[in-house]
C-alpha cells in the first residue's frame, strides 16, 4: 500500500452499463485520492449482455487497482454484490451501482459520516431520479416488507453504502440463497446511519427489474425474512372455520326449531369453490416455504465464477 494502511474497496455489480465503466472508475479513483487512501475497485460482471467483461479486462490492464470477476451465468445483482464482498480486502467497503446514478463523489460524504462514529452508512436518495414506476414499486415493496417483517425501512435507501471490515466479515457468514444486501445489513444491527446524497438520472441502459422480477424479488425476500404469511394463513383459516361453524349452527336452528328448510344449491357450490380456492392458496404459501427450504438444503454455491482478472495475472 502506497499511502498507508487504509484500504478502501469499492464493490460494483455490472449489468448492462458497459459504456459507463471507464468514467465510473475514473471518478472513483479521483474521489478516493482526495481522502487519501489506497483503493481497489471490484467489478463483478453478472453475465452482462453487452460484453462488459472485455471492458473490465481492458480497464484492469491500464490500472491493476481495478479488478474483475466474471460470473459463469447471470445470478442476480445481490449475488454479484456478495461475490464482490467475498473478495474485498478493504478496511472500509463501498457498495454502489454501475450506472452512475450513485455519484462516485458521494463516497466522500459516506466516508466522512462514518467517521463520526458509525459502522455502516447508507446514502439517502432524497431526490430520486428514477422512473416513477420504479419509485412507486420500491415504496410498495418496502411497505409490504415492513408489514410482514415488523420493521421500519426507508425506500430512499438502496445499496449505496460504506461499511467497516468487521461488518463485511459478518455479512460473509450469511449464505442464504435469497439475498438482499440492505436488509441483511439492517438485520445485523451494527451502528448505522443514513446521509443525504445526490442521485443522478440513469446515464446508460435501462433497469433489469421489470414488474415480474420485482414481484419475484419481493416474494423471495419476504418469505426468506418472515414467517408472518404462515401465521396469517393459520389465523384466516381459523376465522373461516369459526364462521362456517356459526353459519352451520344458524342453519341447524333454522331447520329444527323454526321449521324453515334450507333451499338452493348455488350457495353450497359457491362455498365449496371458495373454500377449495383458499385451501389451494394456503397450500401455495406453504409450498413456497418448503421450496425455499429445499433450495437451501441443496447447499449449492451462491455464484460460479468463470474467470477473474487475477487469474490473468497469474498466467502472466
Amino acid at each position: 500500500m502506497g499511502k498507508g494502511n487504509l484500504l478502501i474497496s469499492v464493490v460494483i455489480p455490472v449489468y448492462g452499463c458497459k459504456t459507463c465503466l471507464k468514467e465510473l472508475c475514473s471518478r472513483i479513483i479521483t474521489t478516493i485520492e482526495s481522502i487519501p487512501a489506497d483503493l481497489e475497485i471490484i467489478l463483478v460482471n453478472d453475465a452482462s449482455p453487452d460484453d462488459a467483461w472485455e471492458t473490465i479486462k481492458a480497464l484492469h490492464e491500464v490500472d491493476h487497482r481495478i479488478k474483475g470477476i466474471d460470473f459463469a451465468r447471470n445470478f442476480g445483482q445481490h449475488h454479484a454484490i456478495s461475490a464482490g464482498l467475498d473478495y474485498a480486502e478493504g478496511d472500509w467497503v463501498v457498495v454502489m451501482d454501475c450506472d452512475l446514478q450513485d455519484r462516485p463523489e458521494e463516497i466522500l460524504t459516506l466516508y466522512k459520516k462514518a467517521h463520526v462514529g458509525f459502522e455502516v452508512v447508507f446514502g439517502n436518495r432524497v431526490a430520486r431520479q428514477d422512473h416513477w414506476f420504479k419509485r412507486k414499486t420500491s415504496q410498495l415493496f418496502y411497505r409490504v416488507y415492513d408489514y410482514f417483517s415488523g420493521r421500519t425501512s426507508d425506500h430512499t435507501v438502496a445499496n449505496f453504502s460504506i461499511s467497516q471490515k468487521k461488518v463485511i466479515r459478518a455479512f460473509r457468514q450469511m449464505r442464504e440463497q435469497n439475498r438482499f444486501f440492505p436488509l441483511f445489513i439492517q438485520w445485523m444491527g451494527y451502528k448505522s446511519a443514513t446521509v443525504p446524497v445526490e442521485h443522478n438520472a440513469r446515464k446508460e441502459g435501462k433497469t433489469s427489474y421489470n414488474l415480474k422480477k420485482l414481484i419475484t424479488l419481493a416474494t423471495d425476500t419476504i418469505i426468506s425474512q418472515s414467517n408472518k404469511p404462515l401465521r396469517l394463513s393459520i389465523q384466516f383459516g381459523f376465522l373461516l372455520a369459526l364462521g362456517s361453524f356459526l353459519y352451520g349452527l344458524y342453519l341447524f336452528v333454522r331447520y329444527f326449531f323454526l321449521a324453515q328448510p334450507v333451499e338452493g344449491w348455488t350457495s353450497v357450490m359457491v362455498s365449496i369453490y371458495f373454500i377449495g380456492g383458499l385451501i389451494f392458496f394456503n397450500f401455495g404459501i406453504l409450498g413456497l416455504y418448503i421450496g425455499k427450504v429445499f433450495n437451501e438444503t441443496k447447499g449449492r454455491p451462491l455464484y460460479l465464477i468463470r474467470e477473474t482478472t487475477e487469474d490473468d495475472n497469474s498466467e502472466e
